[in-house]
């Protein structure tokens, strides 16, 4: 079987494509979240990348986790300490390495993105959606809990009251049903999924990478942290960000009217 990720590079934005629809790009029973954790440790480490788009192959986004390797558990008679153990060591490890990327992420969901593949885009900081997409937390009707964090994602994307419908329910919502819901921030029609993905991303790309990584930090601190402890994190971040060059640079520019010109590390 081909590598689940396909891995492209537009100038200094990542574009990551799950390539296996032959399995409706299942999550698990492949070597999905190995390469998703690579994928995130690569890009942290390159600081060329100052974007990222997360899309997929074919015309499902993500069937989340591969049913027919649940089967294992039954024939395999596995007891519940050693699956306890799979999901740790597993679909687990794919929010601690998405979520907490430093660099800002898109989701560019082109079909149905179902159980772990809704979570799965939740993992992301921004959602565009196919009119082909459809989202369902669908746990409940294959007998299971969401066991890769979408109880902690979901209501974070869409709050607690809407969560809880969809997780209880698992019924699926249609694209214009997700954007009204704010799941997604816009809905385009096929064609126009990428095109509009690598529009945002060169927007977001256009700006220091360094600010961009530190922006989205605090985002994700402000999400469990007091105000008082993210204030000092901020200004401790705000020394840091007027100290570059990238910083220096845009106040020259702005004082001489011209557009700037960042680094290409974003320093």
């Amino acid at each position: 079987m081909n590598a689940f990720l396909n891995i492209t590079r537009e100038g200094s934005i990542a574009i990551l494509t799950m390539s296996q629809p032959e399995t409706r790009n299942a999550l698990t029973g492949n070597t999905a979240v190995e390469e998703f954790v690579q994928a995130c440790a690569d890009i942290t480490k390159d600081t060329s990348v100052r974007a990222v788009i997360l899309t997929a192959e074919g015309p499902v986004f993500s069937s989340g986790g591969n049913v027919k390797d649940m089967l294992r558990y039954q024939t395999q008679q596995l007891m519940p300490d050693v699956i306890r153990e799979e999901y740790r060591n597993g679909i687990q490890r794919l929010p601690k390495a998405l979520y907490n990327l430093d660099v800002p992420v898109i989701a560019a969901i082109n079909g149905p993105a179902i159980g772990a593949g809704l979570d799965l885009t939740c993992m992301c900081d921004i959602r565009i959606a196919s009119d082909k997409a459809t989202f369902a937390e669908s746990f409940v009707k294959v007998g299971i809990v969401p066991g890769d964090g979408g109880a902690w994602l979901l209501p974070r994307a869409v709050g607690a009251s809407k969560a809880a419908e969809m997780a209880f329910t698992g019924e699926a919502l249609t694209a214009e049903q997700a954007l009204a819901c704010g799941l997604v921030s816009r809905v385009v029609s096929p064609d126009q999924l990428l095109p509009e993905a690598l529009a945002l991303a060169r927007k977001i790309a256009a700006n220091p990478g360094a600010v961009l990584r530190m922006t989205k930090r605090l985002l994700r601190e402000g999400e469990r942290s007091s105000l008082e402890s993210l204030l000092e994190l901020s200004a401790g971040y705000q020394a840091i960000a007027h100290m570059t060059d990238d910083h220096h640079e845009a106040v020259n520019a702005f004082i001489e009217k011209r557009p700037p010109t960042f680094s290409v590390g974003g320093g």
